[in-house]
């Protein structure tokens, strides 16, 4: 598993330092004083072959003069002897080994390529090089060379940057924010941004986890990683590089549009991920996330004693798409009575410029009893009539007690007391309310709390692997595309573009391609009979761009306009292009459409991402106008029509004066049936729809062009190669027929199956239970379960069973693979009262089988000694059972593949 040995490295009982410096001013004399600082507890000792004693710490010359075997080996040793350090701690038994140390380079023949080889010879983790360490308050260890050390509490950061992740320790100081743990990662030749989501969404004591992006390495692991973070906890990124340009030229428009920052935010948005612009706004999240929970929806109730800051707060509230809080009756008599009548009487509830902390105390527990509102939002200008700081006390003292008593049912309160003093902000935060310099943070703060909630429900939708209201003609489309491939082309003919439309039910105007002016002709005669007009285009897979050639002419009406416009376009194209081929011209009727809009819809490739689906507004000025919108593939409608609906075109696509709005779900299909098409078809490279006319009898492709190439694998294991998300593998339901003719129905498991697995686990004995976990459970959370039912279909898998006579869930299996994606980990449960009928044996030859179409390596497992009927159905089916080195009481299996 990703987490595998993680909690040695982040909540180590013994740690070593290596290469600690007797020198005042070096990396690893700071590393060593905040170990001292920090008060770990655990067992300590420190390795130099120099000197026989630094900071009144007594070291010795190797790690195997230790006297005990170190979980944890910090290294800051010079470059050159990491390798070493870690084969020697791989010898002693260490579980991992943090390499502060930078300058091990990079490829075949590195020592950074030594280091890795040393760790994988004993399992062993290692987190960097060239980091800035970790700090992990909960242990009391700072194995970094930070200034300060973090307070404890309850928000994991990960960063790739060590400046990035020393700056939130010293704003978290200031404002007494606290951490689960911080990492900073540096080079990520093992442990990364993946894994750690892994380890922190798991952790319970953290509520919240930061993360400051660079650029990712393995965007499959991260989408799984984050996906299935975001689902039981609030995940924040901030990521550099946003103006960057992306990894080469783009051929067509869709490519054009899909920068490399787009394709990230898309990424992000797809994972549940909420992405902020900068290191404010990532504090402003910090001070949110880590001291409330999201409330139930997003209408917020604002009090203040200003009524500017109090509308500004509305304006923008309305702005990031919340929703000012209704007064109810109720609560309106109520504030009636406890105000003075110049109160502003609506929402923002102004309580006038004099007011004080007893006239606050009355409007707050109004508001929070009243059931119109979902957050209240507590605003004061400060004035030489009452003390701001009392009130400040005030409201901390009520909003406890408000808490104590409705517990979980509590509603957030936030604040913002402007040019607050610091006794301000010590008070607000030390009683738990996030706080913040300006309304504007503040609402920001709430919108972040609505958007996690909003997210959480978006990502239990999953999508389909193969929509199920159309049946492409996908071998069909395969062969045009793998035609093109071997004849050496890198660009479809105008003809097998239509073709390929056709394919997977898309309609494009006619479509000929003549090879000189008489063929041009003759094709137009056929479409002026029937009435429409004519289009010529020329013809080359050289000229991409048919319009910079003047290699476009619309609305031809006669065969003699069409032969003079044939030969034209020929001419001219020849003459501005000389070098390129030309093969003719293409002939189309002419769509005219008065009311139709004109929208741009394709794929790109993202050198880390994969295919990406852009949707936007079309024609020729489509990347002058930048109006656009990407997701990751697969799609169902739903997320097609969330990626229209980010667009300002889509307020088109409804009716407005004498124009009837689009057909419904017409374009949000085609988007459906361009990522399918992407997902069967991996020699797709780049694909643009431009313009696709929608209006009112539903959608036509105009103008198309498609670039093929060899397909490439860019993520390892089934489904689509070219997708950073996998799609329900439904291909794996499956009916199986067990002993006395017991027929049982088994799929992958969905994020919907939670009540199910409850409903499950009360057929399950506490023995059984702890067979399963290796200890009691005597309940069993919501994230504990989200977290078993939210798979990515490729780390992790599960197949869950059901009997198909009474529909009752019987039994669950899962895999969850390394973080190299060589080996899986499974596990087994099943319903007590149904044991030895072949369930167990079924289950377990269903996830063999996966795990060999996944192309592991190996399946192994953890099995208690006790546990005879496990132990013994390993071994008939083929697993090596041993003791575990460490653990008496267990037995490792394992399985070659």
């Amino acid at each position: 598993m990703s987490t595998y040995r993680l909690k040695n490295l982040l909540s180590p009982r013994s740690v070593a330092l290596v290469g600690a410096s007797a020198r005042p001013v070096s990396v690893g004399r700071a590393v060593l004083e905040n170990i001292q600082k920090a008060g770990f507890s655990g067992q300590f000792g420190l390795v130099n072959p120099r000197h026989a004693e630094i900071g009144g710490v007594a070291a010795v010359d190797s790690l195997d003069k230790l006297p005990f075997v170190p979980e944890l080996v910090i290294i800051t040793a010079p470059a050159r002897a990491v390798p070493g350090i870690v084969d020697q701690a791989g010898r002693r038994g260490s579980a991992g080994a943090l390499i502060v140390s930078a300058g091990l380079g990079h490829g075949p023949g590195s020592l950074q390529e030594a280091a890795i080889a040393a760790a994988r010879r004993y399992g062993m983790r290692l987190i960097g090089p060239n980091c800035l360490g970790i700090m992990m308050p909960g242990v009391s260890l700072n194995a970094s060379f930070a200034a300060h050390m973090p307070g404890s509490g309850n928000l994991a950061l990960i960063s790739q940057s060590g400046a990035i992740a020393a700056g939130m320790v010293d704003w978290a100081a200031q404002r007494g924010v606290g951490f689960s743990g911080i990492v900073s990662i540096g080079d990520q030749i093992d442990v990364d941004v993946a894994d750690l989501l892994d380890h922190f969404a798991m952790d319970h004591k953290t509520r919240a986890i930061l993360l400051y992006i660079e650029a990712i390495k393995d965007a499959r692991k991260f989408m799984s990683a984050a996906r299935a973070a975001a689902r039981v906890k609030p995940v924040v990124v901030v990521k550099s590089g946003r103006m960057a340009q992306g990894a080469k030229a783009a051929a067509t428009h869709t490519g054009a549009l899909a920068g490399a920052d787009a394709v990230y935010d898309a990424a992000f948005r797809r994972a549940g991920v909420l992405r902020v612009a900068d290191l404010r706004e990532l504090f402003d999240c910090a001070e949110t996330l880590g001291r409330v929970e999201s409330p139930a929806g997003k209408r917020l109730a604002i009090l203040t004693n200003g009524g500017g800051i109090g509308v500004l707060a509305i304006d923008r509230l309305v702005e990031l798409g919340g929703i000012p809080a209704a007064i109810s009756a109720d609560a309106r008599k109520k504030l009636d009575d406890a105000l003075p009548p110049t109160w502003s009487g609506a929402n923002p509830v102004d309580i006038v410029g004099d007011a004080d902390a007893s006239r606050y105390a009355a409007a707050l527990e109004v508001l929070l009893a009243d059931p119109d509102n979902d957050a209240v939002l507590v605003l004061n200008v400060q004035t030489a009539i009452a003390s701001a700081a009392d009130i400040a006390t005030m409201v901390t003292e009520r909003v406890k007690a408000y808490r104590e008593k409705h517990r979980s049912r509590a509603k957030p309160v936030l604040a913002s007391w402007i040019g607050a003093d610091q006794n301000i902000i010590e008070t607000l935060s030390g009683g738990g309310i996030p706080n913040y310099p300006t309304e504007d943070d503040a609402v920001r703060g709430f919108m972040y709390l609505v958007r996690h909630r909003e997210v959480v429900e978006e990502l239990s939708q999953v999508p389909p692997a193969m929509p199920e209201t159309f049946v492409p003609d996908a071998r069909a489309a395969k062969q045009i595309i793998a035609a093109a491939i071997a004849d050496g082309r890198q660009w479809l003919e105008p003809v097998e573009i239509k073709h390929l439309l056709e394919a997977y039910d898309i309609a494009m105007v006619p479509t000929y391609a003549a090879a000189d002016v008489e063929q041009a002709v003759a094709y137009a005669k056929d479409i002026l009979a029937q009435g429409a007009t004519v289009v010529l285009k020329i013809m080359s897979r050289d000229i991409v761009h048919k319009s910079d050639v003047g290699g476009v002419v619309l609305n031809l009406t006669t065969v003699e306009a069409v032969r003079a416009a044939a030969t034209d376009i020929l001419a001219r194209a020849g003459k501005l292009r000389p070098e390129a081929r030309i093969e003719g011209v293409i002939v189309q009727a002419m769509v005219v459409k008065a009311k139709a809009r004109e929208l741009i819809l394709g794929l790109a490739d993202d050198p880390t991402f994969g295919t990406v689906v852009v949707f936007g507004r079309g024609g020729t000025a489509v990347e002058i106008i930048n109006d656009k919108a990407l997701a990751l593939p697969p799609l169902d409608l739903q997320l097609a029509r969330d990626l229209i609906d980010r667009t300002r075109v889509s307020r088109l696509l409804r009716a407005y004066r004498d124009v009837p709005a689009v057909k419904p779900d017409a374009v949000a299909m085609v988007l459906v049936k361009l990522a399918q098409m992407a997902a069967d078809i991996p020699g797709i490279r780049e694909f643009d729809i431009n313009p696709l006319l929608a209006d009112e009898t539903g959608v036509t492709a105009v103008d198309a062009r498609v670039a093929v190439g060899p397909p490439q694998r860019k993520f390892a294991g089934s489904g689509a190669a070219n997708f950073a998300v996998r799609a329900y593998p439904s291909q794996w339901e499956r009916r199986l027929k067990l002993k006395e003719g017991w027929r049982i129905f088994a799929r992958p498991l969905r994020p919907e199956d939670e009540p199910t697995i409850h409903a499950f686990l009360r057929h399950v004995t506490a023995h059984d239970l702890r067979l399963r976990f290796f200890a009691p459970m005597k309940e069993f959370t919501h994230e504990f379960i989200a977290r078993l039912t939210q798979l990515d279909y490729a780390r992790a898998m599960a197949f869950i069973a059901f009997d198909e006579a009474t529909g009752e869930m019987v039994g669950v299996v899962r895999l969850h693979s390394d973080s190299i994606y060589e080996s899986g980990e499974y596990a087994i449960l099943l319903r007590s009262d149904l044991k030895g009928k072949g369930l167990g044996w079924a289950l377990m030859q269903l996830i063999i089988d996966y795990a060999r179409s996944e192309g592991l390596k190996a399946i192994s497992g953890d099995v208690l000694r006790e546990n005879t009927t496990m132990l013994e159905m390993c071994r008939q089916l083929g697993f090596e059972v041993k003791p575990d080195p460490t653990e008496p009481d267990i037995c490792d299996v394992r399985l070659k593949l």
